[in-house]
């Protein structure tokens, strides 16, 4: 069906679990996967041709129960180091 030239294959070491640290925080990619309604025809990952099936829809309704909508300025723009540092001090 594939040709191996083509295509990178990972093997799944997790028999499909999710890891709980994937689920600890709101990224860009989930962040994408939620402002598209988790619609893999729109994705633009899923047309890379993976070899594994794709989870973020999942994620993205964990992250959701567990923290909330996203907030897209603080997931794209996260603080700098020096910031955090400060915050720790003060």
């Amino acid at each position: 069906m594939f040709d191996n030239e083509d295509y990178e294959y990972f093997e799944c070491k997790t028999n499909g679990v999710i890891s709980d640290s994937i689920v600890q925080n709101w990224t860009p990619s989930a962040l994408d996967c939620y402002k598209i309604n988790c619609k893999c025809v729109d994705c633009p990952i899923a047309h890379r041709h993976y070899s594994f099936k794709c989870k973020m829809n999942e994620i993205v309704d964990i992250l959701l129960q567990t923290k909330g909508i996203p907030d897209e300025e603080s997931i794209l723009n996260p603080p700098e180091e020096e910031d955090l540092k400060e915050d720790i001090v003060a």
